[in-house]
């Protein structure tokens, strides 16, 4: 038996998911005639009180895009210095945008209203435009950690007085909201685009959506074509996440409980030197320095259970739908039996 716990994205569609796809109904998308496309699309937006949306088939696409309807070659985007637009998305900041990086070294992969507005550029023709100010939320390389609302609507302020767009990678939105117990029209009326992914906690096999005004998404969608993102019978995958839409984005509290679980027990051993506080579905676990991170996933692959060593210090470990109670226990049980 294998538990694979090294990322979200390997979950698979559910024999149920399947059959839905199986049964979509579609057409070109290209066209704009895909129901399914269409139904999602509507859904996405609605869902976020948001005029319109746009399939895309990845997270990434769906930032680049964002990131190039808000800008123009030349300007300066903010954001944490881990962000996954600025350290995970292949230099597409620069390929795609003609864009720089202010990055800002955040707590737990979050920033703040007044680290942002230290970082503003003065209007000043030496200096580059500041034309954007992106968030990840969850923070991925922060260890699944969320902002809190008071900080998002003072840094949504700052960027309206500033006249900065504000974008949220939402790859883990779902994640926040169910463990803040949050509404999704308030990141519809703080951020100016919004992307979410379907491929991660929530199970679908491809695709992720771009919200925004109908003018940012009627830019969006001319983006996504000369990107390569235009797909005919697409509808088969957005049935997927119409499916998850529907029945697992309320579920992602189990895998939050059984992500505390691991906490507690990784808190307990000898080689762990400390865990960030565990938010969501996401654990970083730093390992005591005379110890290989390494060293300990292939420890725990010798008995079947699979982690990432994601730095020198450090493993990751993600809890998701295909992970059970009887799983959490076997993994506990497995943590205290190895000595590195």
């Amino acid at each position: 038996m294998i538990i694979d716990l090294r990322s979200d994205t390997f979950t698979r569609p559910t024999p149920e998911m399947l059959k839905f796809m199986f049964e979509a109904a579609v057409g070109d998308d290209v066209f704009g005639e895909d129901p399914s496309i269409n139904e999602l699309e509507k859904r996405v937006a609605s869902y976020f009180g948001k005029e319109a949306s746009l399939f895309c088939p990845s997270g990434t696409m769906a930032n680049q895009i964002a990131i190039k309807c808000h800008t123009q070659p030349g300007d300066e985007i903010i954001c944490e210095e881990n962000s996954h637009v600025y350290i995970y998305e292949g230099g597409g900041i620069a390929f795609n945008s003609g864009c720089q990086v202010k990055p800002i070294k955040g707590k737990n992969g979050l920033i703040t209203a007044k680290q942002i507005s230290t970082c503003i550029n003065p209007d000043d023709i030496h200096k580059p435009r500041t034309a954007l100010v992106s968030l990840e939320n969850t923070s991925n390389r922060g260890g699944g950690t969320c902002y809190d609302h008071a900080e998002i609507d003072l840094i949504s302020d700052l960027c309206k007085q500033s006249d900065i767009a504000l974008h949220i990678d939402g790859a883990r939105l779902w994640n926040a909201m169910i463990a803040k117990n949050e509404s999704p029209i308030y990141y519809g009326e703080k951020f100016d685009s919004i992307s979410v992914c379907f491929s991660k906690g929530l199970g679908a096999p491809v695709g992720s959506v771009l919200v925004g005004s109908a003018s940012f998404i009627k830019k969006a969608r001319r983006i996504r074509k000369v990107l390569g993102g235009g797909m005919r019978q697409a509808g088969y995958l957005a049935s997927a996440c119409l499916f998850a839409l529907d029945h697992n984005i309320e579920r992602l509290s189990i895998d939050h409980t059984h992500a505390k679980m691991l906490e507690t027990a990784l808190l307990e051993l000898e080689y762990v030197e400390s865990v960030v506080p565990v938010e969501t579905n996401l654990i970083f676990v730093e390992i005591k320095k005379d110890i290989s991170p390494k060293h300990i996933a292939q420890l725990l692959k010798n008995e079947g259970v699979l982690v990432m060593a994601i730095s020198p210090t450090q493993i990751r470990i993600v809890t998701h739908l295909h992970i059970e109670n009887a799983d959490i226990h076997h993994v506990i049980s497995v943590l205290n039996s190895i000595k590195p």
